[in-house]
């Protein structure tokens, strides 16, 4: 896909390189932002291994709800490991400068990843809803199969469709500004620099973010609610409570996720007055989900508290585990 990138006709691409300026208004004293970022992405990296580590070791975890996040710890992992080495190379070495074919690849890695995170939010509900309403064919339509399946369709689905993302980018002409205020290779970011028309590009970003995302979180939204009036229905609080307690921690994930990325899109407009804002959130939104996403599941999540316990051998008969 991308060897085509590494041979640029010096006639259509007057530069060869980008350079990251990293955090727009706060260049002098952006370094200092190297901590909270580092400890987060270090974080993100330590909890989803903990998790991937724990649903490996307790064979009570063996089942297609827990394979989702731990598909989603990876996911989370590549997604942060994408872009915060290059970050940190900046902040700390005042490395700024990427190469074209670089930037492109990292610029696809960030949308696949994204979007690959958004598609396993989607098989989650899917499995929540049939647990949920549809208890007595859990067991036949939510099986290791379904759960290969899934994952391979949203793997193809996101690596495909984002193609076009990078390979149009590679198609404008970069004549002579090459200075990016951002620390990574977004899509708008790179595209503002060149010297013709890039509508192509925002279109079909835009088309991507509404057919894709928007169906995701359509999805989602009608998913929970479904389960919501199943659960209504039934007579126990018991059960009700139970029920309940199983989706908040995918609702706390995703609400979240989808609330900064609809942030992003709108605080984009105000890049001129207040550019900061888009970047650092673009940022956060990729770094800290990673973090996140494991201690919302074991604060929530009876199993892999008592696993993470077992671990770190831990009294299970303490009142955390």
């Amino acid at each position: 896909m991308f060897q085509d990138l590494g041979n640029f006709n010096s006639s259509k691409f007057q530069v060869s390189e980008f350079i990251l300026l990293g955090f727009p208004g706060i260049h002098s004293w952006q370094h200092w932002l190297s901590l909270p970022l580092v400890l987060l992405y270090l974080l993100a990296l330590s909890a989803n291994i903990l998790i991937l580590i724990i649903i490996n070791q307790e064979a009570t975890l063996h089942q297609p709800m827990y394979y989702f996040l731990g598909i989603l710890a990876v996911v989370d992992m590549s997604l942060a490991t994408t872009i915060m080495p290059k970050i940190l190379t900046i902040l700390w070495f005042n490395a700024k400068t990427i190469g074209l074919p670089e930037c492109f690849v990292q610029m696809y890695a960030i949308h696949s990843f994204v979007g690959m995170e958004s598609g396993i939010f989607v098989c989650m509900a899917i499995d929540r809803y049939v647990a949920i309403c549809q208890p007595l064919y859990y067991s036949s339509i939510i099986t290791k199969s379904f759960v290969v399946k899934a994952t391979v369709l949203m793997a193809l689905r996101n690596s495909l469709t984002t193609i076009p993302i990078p390979v149009l980018a590679a198609q404008r002409h970069y004549c002579s500004k090459n200075q990016i205020e951002h620390c990574l290779c977004s899509n708008l970011g790179v595209t503002s620099l060149s010297c013709d028309d890039r509508t192509i590009n925002s279109v079909y970003q835009l088309l991507l973010a509404w057919i894709f995302m928007g169906s995701d979180l359509g999805f989602i939204l009608v998913s929970y609610a479904l389960i919501l009036h199943s659960v209504l229905k039934l007579n126990s609080m018991e059960a009700i409570s139970k029920a309940l307690s199983t989706c908040t921690s995918h609702l706390i994930l995703i609400l979240f996720s989808y609330t900064v990325i609809i942030v992003i899109s709108i605080t984009h407009s105000a890049t001129m007055m207040f550019p900061l804002i888009p970047v650092l959130l673009n940022v956060l939104h990729n770094v800290i989900p990673p973090a996140l996403n494991p201690m919302v599941y074991a604060l929530k999540n009876k199993e892999l508290r008592q696993g993470l316990c077992k671990l770190l051998k831990l009294d299970l008969k303490e009142g955390w585990c």
